[in-house]
């Protein structure tokens, strides 16, 4: 059966919709609470990378909230948000297809990078990955009665091993000289509704989770080495949406160690139609430099 992936879409902004005003002003508190938990400004400051996750809020949403915490705290005035970008047309994702079988990314019309304020391509405004980002941090700064740091948003696609080569690299690199970097991966989809065998499919417990964990693992292994092409190929088998966000924000910031400090997941069956198990791993992982 085809995903219909306008459905798709459409069904994930209502989800979301309603899963923030469900949280209400308590429950976006709640979640900035828990995420006090780790300090991680320094990682920042230090020109760090923090990636966290964009699954249901009320699994991940914690996590979230540790990264709004971390570029508050860290004293920056501008913060570079390298969003992964979904493939929600049919002409998105056979371009990915192809540029992972080995085409050139410069072949198709959606190679570059979106975001607030560029001219160009638009689908990055009709994305769900920084919705529960953008929910929580208007929930702290008016819990802190401040205005916060510049936050500027970019969306690459088709990095293609080469993310320098990226229209609007050289736009991207300028501003990331003077603004610390957060980006949001789920790095792991896995069951049934994800093309998984039932028979082999692990399910989101201790087994299924540690299995997540390793393959979380192989990716951040390839990134820190650098190994672009490697770790876009990494992320078709593990079913990770990171592809692009991860080679760009590693690429700017250069030779970074990453590790895994949360993991929990999100329960996808209802929203694919499809019968359990069938999860996304969300993960908060810090790269330091």
């Amino acid at each position: 059966m085809e995903l219909d992936r306008d459905a798709l879409q459409e069904a994930i902004l209502k989800q979301y919709t309603e899963e923030h005003a469900a949280l209400g002003e308590a429950g976006a508190l709640a979640l900035l609470e828990r995420g006090r938990q780790w300090d991680l400004a320094g990682v920042l400051a230090r020109g760090g990378v923090i990636v966290f996750p964009h699954a249901g809020v009320a699994d991940c949403g914690h996590q979230i909230a540790a990264a709004v915490h971390a570029c508050l705290d860290c004293g920056a005035d501008r913060v570079l948000v390298i969003s992964v970008l979904h493939a929600f047309t049919d002409e998105m994702q056979d371009a990915r297809v192809r540029v992972a079988a080995g085409e050139a990314p410069s072949n198709f019309r959606h190679w570059g990078i979106q975001g607030s304020g560029l001219a160009g391509r638009q689908e990055w405004r009709s994305d769900h990955a920084l919705m529960s980002f953008r929910h929580l941090w208007q929930a702290e700064t008016k819990r802190r009665g401040i205005k916060g740091p510049e936050v500027i948003e970019r969306y690459p696609y088709l990095a293609g091993g080469k993310p320098w080569e990226l229209p609007g690299y050289d736009e991207v690199a300028e501003l990331a000289e003077n603004a610390v970097i957060v980006s949001t991966a789920d790095p792991f989809h896995h069951g049934v509704g994800y093309g998984d065998a039932p028979e082999t499919a692990y399910w989101p417990d201790e087994s299924g989770l540690a299995y997540a964990r390793s393959r979380i693992e192989e990716g951040i292994e390839l990134l820190a080495k650098g190994d672009y092409w490697g770790y876009n190929q990494h992320c078709v088998d593990a079913k990770s949406d990171a592809r692009d966000a991860g080679q760009l924000f590693r690429h700017l910031r250069g030779p970074m160690t990453g590790r895994i400090l949360d993991l929990v997941y999100t329960d996808a069956s209802a929203l694919y139609n499809s019968p359990p198990p069938t999860w996304v791993a969300g993960a908060l992982i810090t790269w330091e430099r």
